[in-house]
């Protein structure tokens, strides 16, 4: 995050909003709010910033399925819709999809369901590198996500870091549990993430770290000194995260990849 980490001043009680607009998972039939297309997600990430997000983090769908995607083509016309409306926002592309598996029935697990996409470091940040945002994520470990498996490596992580770095893009660090910050400890003891780092701590998501005060701020105490973090709840703890997060020294996330709800039956907008 050159801009706002790097070469500019922070304010030492500023919060800053990231808005993660649309998200990969089977949203898009339940709030009409969710954008599918390049040019809707675009716009919504342009409503979010001018409602003062100062980050926005860009997953793609597929235009036609709304189903997720990782088509470099489609990530480019994100990124240039919004690069030629606003030179300021703060664009976070998702690096973190290629890493699905859905293992086989118990006599042949290998035999992948359907959802598996899995694929190796460098295609899973191809666009990244080649956009070159201010930010790319970086999944810092392995997990069971529901009935799934989201796979990566530490192998994998240093290739990602390392062409993160080599393009002078900050990662954001993505944890969903206490092990994922000791892995990040240790990339950035091999100089492969600059301070300072960017974590964002990944809270709610099914058999990750809890949506809880208590867990976030374990959380926040196993982070290296002189990082700047952020949190995120899912799912009806969207704002008593937020709450927590400002409460802790942290910033916050929101938007429709997290939650699609106001309240019961009221959807949500990203802006």
């Amino acid at each position: 995050m050159r801009r706002a980490f790097g070469e500019t001043t922070v304010l030492a009680n500023a919060v800053f909003v990231t808005c993660a607009v649309t998200g990969s998972g089977d949203s898009v039939r339940k709030n009409a709010h969710v954008p599918v297309t390049p040019e809707q997600i675009a716009t919504s990430a342009l409503e979010a910033h001018e409602a003062g997000a100062a980050i926005v983090h860009v997953h793609v769908r597929d235009p036609a399925s709304a189903g997720p995607s990782r088509d470099p083509a489609l990530f480019r016309e994100v990124f240039e819709r919004i690069r030629a409306r606003n030179r300021e926002v703060i664009v976070n592309l998702t690096g973190g999809m290629g890493g699905d598996l859905m293992l086989g029935p118990d006599e042949s697990p290998l035999d992948f369901g359907r959802g598996t996409d899995f694929v190796g470091p460098r295609e899973r940040i191809a666009h990244i590198i080649e956009l070159e945002p201010e930010i790319g994520s970086l999944d810092c470990g392995s997990l069971n996500f529901d009935e799934s498996l989201y796979g990566t490596t530490p192998r994998y992580l240093r290739s990602m870091a390392q062409a993160y770095r080599s393009k002078r893009i900050r990662p954001e660090i993505e944890v969903f549990e206490l092990g994922h910050i000791e892995l990040a400890r240790q990339l950035m003891a091999e100089g492969l993430i600059e301070q300072p780092a960017l974590f964002q701590l990944c809270l709610g998501i099914k058999y990750g770290a809890p949506a809880t005060a208590e867990a976030m701020q374990a959380m926040r105490d196993a982070l290296p000194p002189g990082v700047h973090w952020s949190a995120f709840g899912v799912g009806r703890m969207q704002m008593p995260m937020v709450a927590s997060a400002v409460l802790l020294g942290g910033n916050v996330r929101v938007g429709l990849e997290d939650n699609l709800y106001l309240e019961k039956g009221v959807p949500a907008t990203n802006a």
